[in-house]
């Protein structure tokens, strides 16, 4: 059985930019229910919850009940806009969730035992390639995230989809190739790498600076006239 959070929120009966910014005014985030094939929901919510959610991190692929005046809705949150110069929330769109019909979801790959692994051991860099993977999953089942264990992972080793652990009620969006997640790269690789990077930062040494020749058909400078002899005039 999949866990639901549980969000306090409040109807709304207006739509439309002027009722949207009266709920923000009253210190609420306006919010929107839509999907299932039932009219859009209307709601407020109190911002605290919103910003609670949005850094716990992976809130795109955790399921939420939407508790309104005792009728509760099970949702994803599918987007979240924010106040382009304070970072508030403002908005927020849910999807609303119906048994047995899949939902696309980005689930977060989490990395274990790379404290343990050979290749990290031996100084390999780890590269995660993909922090999430999206899929297809009933909204029943969606895993919180996936595991990729590197207990046995070498220098170029590599995790795949087929690797990861927690997928078994899912359909990644990618279907033509087991794509991979995370290698190990070897250590000289990441030297070469470091290095490459440094000398791009570098500044150019600067060369000598050499006296600039005239251009061609430009006037010679001219040259001083012999100074005359000091004296008055001969009488």
């Amino acid at each position: 059985m999949a866990n639901f959070v549980t969000i306090e929120a409040e109807a709304r009966t207006r739509a439309g930019k002027g009722a949207a910014r009266a709920t923000r005014r009253e210190g609420k985030v306006p919010g929107v229910i839509y999907g299932a094939k039932e009219s859009p929901s209307l709601i407020a919510l109190d911002p605290r919850l919103v910003l609670r959610e949005i850094h716990r991190g992976g809130w795109r692929s955790r399921l939420y009940e939407i508790s309104v005046a005792g009728a509760k809705t099970r949702a994803l949150i599918r987007d979240v806009q924010f106040h382009p110069v304070n970072d508030a929330p403002i908005h927020v769109d849910f999807q609303r969730l119906a048994a047995g019909e899949a939902v696309r979801v980005a689930v977060a790959v989490h990395v274990k035992n790379d404290g343990i692994s050979p290749g990290v051991k031996r100084g390999g860099v780890l590269n995660v390639v993909r922090h999430t993977v999206d899929v297809y999953c009933d909204p029943e089942k969606v895993p919180e995230y996936f595991e990729a264990d590197l207990a046995a992972l070498d220098i170029n080793d590599n995790v795949r989809w087929s690797d990861l652990k927690g997928t078994e009620h899912c359909r990644p969006t990618i279907l033509d190739r087991d794509f991979v997640i995370l290698t190990i790269a070897a250590p000289t690789k990441a030297a070469e790498t470091a290095e490459v990077a440094e000398g791009a930062a570098a500044p150019a040494a600067a060369s000598p600076a050499k006296s600039a020749a005239p251009a061609k058909g430009a006037a010679a400078p001219a040259k001083a006239a012999p100074a005359k002899p000091a004296g008055g005039k001969k009488g």
